[in-house]
């Protein structure tokens, strides 16, 4: 993966998608180096972080009360993307709502663009079923379009809607298109690190808002990669042990008991209130 969980700018960019875009999608330098310290990100490490995201369009300097940064309007659809992965793909397709197939052509020429579409298709959990030629659950046909889109690859591209229909045994075959134990390597990583945190926080009644939000920020910082490592292919493609449904329960049991403390400390050090629809 492009980007360790402990990576400050990874960090950030969970904070800030996490939480402030509820609070209005800005934040001062000095109470977002706050935070940041409490996941022990020192000062300039937090501060060379806010610069690489800066440079990549990510974030916008804004002053109100104080010099700060807010979301930038070109990264919205990414976050609103991510929220759909992240939150909405927690359980798997259904075979028979069919396929997205992306099909590109680039000239030698201009090859960069290849090496651009193929990351961008496997990031998003697309599997490479021959050359040009990329298979993902139909879900994930409209993110696939807005990517194209917004990175100025949709002229060499064509996407399509598609069923099945004959000839291989399908749930041997996609296994050559997806890593699989790679795959299960990641989430028996997450769940060896994160089930006993799950299992301890059900036994506490009250969370402290600070350490919520300690916890709460690494472990969704590691999850958030694994929407997009795995699809969410049917349930019938599947080895028998497939381990990602202990990992999504883990997964869930920490947002539901860390989420809303967590979005409380924020706003305790930030003093900003949850923005209203329209806002």
């Amino acid at each position: 993966m492009a980007d360790t969980p402990t990576r400050p700018s990874s960090l950030i960019n969970t904070v800030y998608g996490a939480f402030l875009r509820r609070l209005g999608g800005w934040i001062s330098v000095a109470d977002l180096i706050t935070l940041m310290s409490e996941l022990d990100v020192d000062g300039p490490a937090a501060r060379s972080a806010i610069s690489r995201l800066k440079k990549k369009g990510i974030l916008e300097p804004e002053r109100r009360a104080a010099t700060g940064y807010k979301l930038s309007a070109a990264a919205q659809p990414v976050f609103d993307e991510g929220d759909r992965r992240i939150f909405g793909s927690l359980e798997p397709a259904k075979l028979a709502d069919g396929w997205a197939v992306a099909v590109f052509s680039v000239p030698e020429s201009e090859r960069s663009y290849r090496y651009q579409l193929r990351t961008r298709l496997a990031w998003m959990g697309f599997g490479n079923i021959a050359p040009g030629v990329w298979l993902a659950p139909s879900r994930l046909l409209g993110d696939a379009r807005d990517m194209l889109i917004r990175r100025g690859l949709s002229d060499y591209a064509h996407l399509f809607a598609a069923d099945y229909a004959a000839f291989s045994d399908l749930p041997e075959t996609v296994s050559s298109w997806w890593d699989f134990p790679a795959i299960q390597d990641q989430y028996a990583a997450f769940t060896r690190e994160y089930g006993p945190l799950a299992a301890e926080c059900a036994q506490q009644r009250d969370i402290d808002s600070a350490e919520a939000f300690r916890r709460y920020v690494p472990m969704l910082t590691q999850w958030r990669r694994l929407p997009y490592l795995d699809p969410g292919l049917p349930a019938e493609l599947l080895p028998a042990d497939w381990n990602a449904v202990a990992a999504r329960q883990t997964f869930q049991q920490l947002h539901e008991i860390l989420a809303t403390p967590s979005l409380r400390h924020v706003q305790q050090v930030t003093g900003l209130a949850e923005a209203t629809e329209g806002s």
